[in-house]
């Protein structure tokens, strides 16, 4: 167990990114081919073949997915992890040809200081690339690196987290996510986390909850304020289970896995984000249908929570001025 996505078997996970840009590109890399759907909540969704993971369309299975930056330009790192695939002889066959099936989301980071001056072409292609070319199936960084590098919350820094568990049956299930939310994912000004009930060993710093709610934590935070609009913001993560799923079982799973952003960002599914979950299985175990896929669920939700909080916990301020803080520049690293 190394509490990351890639405690799953056959799971790589690789970032490319950019100081100066001060945005990049995370790739998830399936040994095999994963069965995959999507849940989108999120007001404003910026999305690669989201309708293809729809359970009434033909396509079961998928090579890869990406997160990135760079709002609407960021789709194009998909073609990056496309083109890795492709030099591998990866893909959907169709008769001689094979074309690597590559969904994504994308997140906006344009305001965040970084030079996103990059001429007549983005460099997110390039970046996917990169970040298929580095995925691992061991220890991925967390924090301010690949599309969690530009990422912000209302008042601290955000950028990727992941977690993992396994449930009382044995399936493994393990969340990433970029953070780059409209809320907080801590509460009111202090150092507690939205999530700190699911918490797992210190994971993001041990500090549990205020001993009281008061109604200045519970008050409305929004980045941007009256003026947010809902390009800025988006929470992109991606639930992978070793279980043995369908198509629209991996849609209930994502859905049920949404959970999770509620449990960790305040608020969330707003019009002002475009908050998205990838769910994929590797289909390795059996999963009862029913009370089985509901308990894988659970555990996935709580999964998710943990990991957008270790996203912020582990992220690190950007060198740009006016530029947020991070949670340890503000509060300490807590243990």
């Amino acid at each position: 167990m190394n509490n990351l996505l890639t405690n799953i078997p056959g799971v790589r996970v690789g970032h490319a990114d950019d100081a100066a840009l001060a945005s990049g590109v995370t790739a998830i890399v399936f040994d095999e081919p994963a069965v995959a759907s999507i849940d989108i909540r999120g007001g404003g969704p910026g999305t690669r073949d989201a309708a293809l993971l729809d359970p009434v369309n033909a396509v079961e299975r998928i090579d890869a997915i990406t997160l990135s930056g760079g709002s609407a330009f960021g789709v194009e790192a998909g073609g990056g992890v496309q083109a890795w695939l492709a030099e591998r002889g990866r893909g959907f066959a169709v008769g001689d040809a094979r074309i690597p099936i590559v969904p994504g989301a994308v997140q906006f980071d344009m305001l965040n200081g970084g030079d996103k001056a990059w001429g007549r072409f983005p460099p997110y292609r390039d970046l996917g690339y990169a970040a298929a070319d580095a995925a691992t199936d061991g220890a991925f960084a967390l924090g301010s690196v690949g599309a969690g590098l530009g990422a912000t919350t209302v008042n601290l820094k955000g950028g990727i987290g992941s977690a993992s568990a396994v449930t009382p049956d044995g399936i493994r299930v393990a969340a990433i996510v970029s953070v780059n939310a409209v809320g907080s994912v801590n509460v009111g000004d202090g150092p507690w986390f939205w999530a700190a009930p699911f918490e797992v060993n210190g994971e993001f710093g041990g500090r549990g909850w205020p001993s009281a709610f008061t109604p200045q934590m519970l008050a409305a935070r929004l980045k941007g304020g009256p003026a947010a609009t809902a390009i800025e913001n988006t929470t992109i993560a991606v639930v992978v289970t070793d279980a043995i799923l369908t198509k629209a079982q991996a849609q209930r799973l994502a859905i049920i896995t949404q959970t999770g952003f509620a449990r960790a960002i305040y608020p969330v599914h707003a019009p002002l984000d475009g908050d998205a979950v990838f769910a994929a299985a590797t289909c390795a175990k059996p999963v009862d249908p029913l009370y089985g896929l509901t308990e894988l669920g659970m555990v996935a939700a709580n999964v998710m929570a943990r990991a957008i909080a270790r996203g912020v916990y582990e992220a690190e301020a950007l060198p740009f001025a006016g530029a947020l803080p991070s949670w340890k520049m503000r509060f300490g690293k807590g243990d």
